[in-house]
């Protein structure tokens, strides 16, 4: 079910009633198109992994709406409150220890990968869920993320709603992971590890 964007009320609230059913859909991000499903359900979680192709031992990030809803899930030192205060929403998802969500999402790691993205439809969808959304991209393992909805469609055929929010994005550069707890940059993207030193200087 392919869904374009204009009727953002509508839209979410279908998307709502695809996520709360242990759905799978495919939904803009502020970076790239994300598959994603109710990061709480473990059966959601696995089809992800089966609709995308991606190998179990590899974890899946999540997205959720708030600092707020970032603290229920993930353990929040000061050092990640102020990176998340600083460039959430946006592009920097942060490598934190996990409370309340199943060890698949994390292939059985005691951290996950989270963000809060600037795309208001998905904050909206999020916050409406009131629980953490996967936010991997929306393309088979090792193919090119997609910046559009039809990029998305073209390689999966399994899901149960497209959101079509238009072309995104020219340049596909996801967001930087980034470890508060060891330093460590694990994944360079649109943010610099510069611009997070300077933060935590």
């Amino acid at each position: 079910m392919r869904v374009v964007g204009a009727d953002e009320e509508g839209v979410v609230r279908r998307a709502l009633s695809v996520l709360r059913s242990g759905g799978v859909l495919v939904y803009p991000t502020d970076t790239l198109y994300a598959l994603g499903c109710d990061a709480t359900n473990e059966e959601a979680v696995r089809r992800v992994f089966e609709i995308k192709r991606r190998p179990f031992e590899k974890p899946l990030p999540v997205a959720v709406a708030s600092i707020e809803m970032m603290r229920r899930y993930c353990e929040l030192d000061k050092r990640a409150e102020r990176l998340a205060r600083a460039f959430l929403p946006g592009a920097l998802t942060l490598l934190l220890r996990k409370k309340n969500l199943p060890d698949i999402v994390t292939s059985g790691s005691a951290k996950v990968a989270v963000r809060i993205p600037a795309n208001e439809l998905a904050l909206k969808l999020i916050a409406a869920l009131s629980k953490p959304v996967v936010a991997t991209s929306a393309n088979i393992s090792g193919m090119p993320p997609p910046i559009s909805a039809e990029e998305a469609i073209a390689q999966l055929r399994e899901v149960d709603m497209v959101i079509d929010a238009g072309r995104l994005a020219e340049e596909r550069i996801p967001s930087t992971i980034y470890d508060p707890e060891t330093g460590e940059v694990v994944r360079e993207g649109r943010i610099r590890r510069e611009e997070i030193e300077a933060v935590l200087t």
